[in-house]
């Protein structure tokens, strides 16, 4: 939905509402898209992280430091 900057501070209880019902509204200054009300993302389930965390472990295995030893990248890094 599209909507001018003056109508949307007279309705912005109801467009909050759409929002809030999953749409989108677009608030403009003749004519012009000065901004956006978006719903907010959804936040990730606890499952989504674990499973993520669980293909980032998978990707890892395998990788070496080719040598290097930890504490030697990381008194490199504070040089």
């Amino acid at each position: 939905m599209e909507i001018g900057a003056f109508e949307a501070k007279n309705r912005l209880g109801q467009l909050l509402d759409m929002v809030e019902g999953g749409e989108e509204v677009t608030i403009t200054r003749h004519g012009k898209e000065v901004a956006r009300l978006v719903p907010p993302r959804g936040a990730a389930s606890r499952q989504a992280a674990r499973e993520a965390a669980r293909r980032i472990g998978e990707m890892s295995k395998g990788v070496t430091l080719g040598g290097l030893k930890l504490k030697e990248l990381v008194n490199e890094g504070r040089r």
